[in-house]
């Protein structure tokens, strides 16, 4: 036997050659695919630079070396002034301006004990969230089991729950704020108006996507039994859902701390409305402050969250992998 014959690849059956076939099929169109996005990709991103030079009078390309100087620009004079100002403690460069005011910021208890300015702003953000929050989900999961097909035999009433989730997450929480804004005015009524509005949608279309995947054999037992749809609903899924529930309330209020600090920049109050008084007035230590404030919060609520779906859904669900 000759070397090209032991080095020759046996002949394929006609179903080998088939699946063979149809594998570089799918090879070749993935490549395809992968270079047909690629290309789209990159005639998006050049059509968004364009549009953004034309919008801009052309400038956008000239500027955008100069990127970097608003962050030079926030140098302090010293970096223990970022400090003060975030303790509204008085400043040794105080001038009788409002770029080093920091004590007038103070939100007083009694008489000598006080929360700093950007604290109880932060306290303010929050209490937004975690308002909108609650609020957002309550309604979300009355709505959630309508829209369920495994739970409401109505196509009509599924239909519309449907629908109406689909409408009041359809616009951002700037748009919404906006509307309330021009009617409430100024305050953080229209933030816990606009961010609960979007977190109902948002909710409820999460909700009941978990209630459609629920095991439906304990709710079959309780109709055995008698049981009505309210009966078979509370102790047929709930129980079942309720830590998946849990769980994207706290993620959606790690998100409305972060919306309702953009609401505050456009004068929904909280701590975004100081940030965007500080930027525009060239305010360097004040906004230092603000942004550490914000990081450290984000960080705390989002290490908050983590533990507390530890403790709900219990440790045992986030060991797979960790050879626990």
């Amino acid at each position: 036997m000759s070397a090209t014959d032991v080095c020759r690849a046996p002949a394929l059956s006609p179903e080998g050659a088939t699946v063979e076939r149809h594998w570089h099929d799918l090879a070749a169109r993935r490549r395809l695919y992968t270079i047909g996005g690629l290309v789209f990709l990159f005639l998006a991103l050049s059509g968004s630079l364009w549009f953004a030079n034309e919008t801009n009078a052309g400038k956008f390309f000239d500027r955008l070396p100069y990127v970097a100087d608003f962050f030079a620009e926030l140098k302090p004079r010293d970096w223990i002034d970022p400090v003060r100002a975030l303790f509204d403690l008085p400043s040794p460069y105080d001038d009788g301006s409002l770029k080093f005011d920091y004590p007038e910021g103070r939100v007083y208890l009694t008489q000598g004990i006080y929360i700093p300015e950007y604290f109880h702003r932060m306290v303010e953000t929050l209490n937004i969230a975690l308002f909108s929050t609650l609020v957002g989900a309550t309604f979300g999961f009355l709505l959630c089991f309508f829209a369920a097909g495994n739970i409401t035999a109505s196509r009509w009433l599924r239909f519309f729950t449907r629908r109406f989730l689909e409408i009041v997450r359809a616009f951002p929480e700037i748009v919404i704020a906006g509307f309330f804004l021009a009617i409430f005015s100024l305050g953080p009524i229209p933030a816990i108006i606009a961010v609960s509005i979007h977190t109902v949608g948002a909710l409820g279309k999460m909700f009941f996507e978990v209630v459609e995947n629920a095991d439906m054999k304990p709710e079959e037992g309780l109709r055995a039994v008698g049981a009505n749809w309210v009966e078979r609903v509370w102790f047929g899924i709930v129980p079942q859902v309720l830590p998946n529930f849990m769980s994207y309330f706290l993620l959606r209020f790690e998100i409305n701390v972060r919306a309702s600090t953009i609401l505050g920049a456009v004068g929904a109050g909280g701590i975004g409305e100081s940030l965007r008084l500080s930027i525009g007035r060239s305010h360097e230590a004040k906004t230092i402050a603000i942004v550490f404030l914000l990081f450290c919060t984000i960080v705390a609520v989002d290490q908050f969250s983590a533990w507390l779906r530890h403790r709900l859904v219990g440790r045992q669900a986030f060991a797979y992998g960790r050879g626990e």
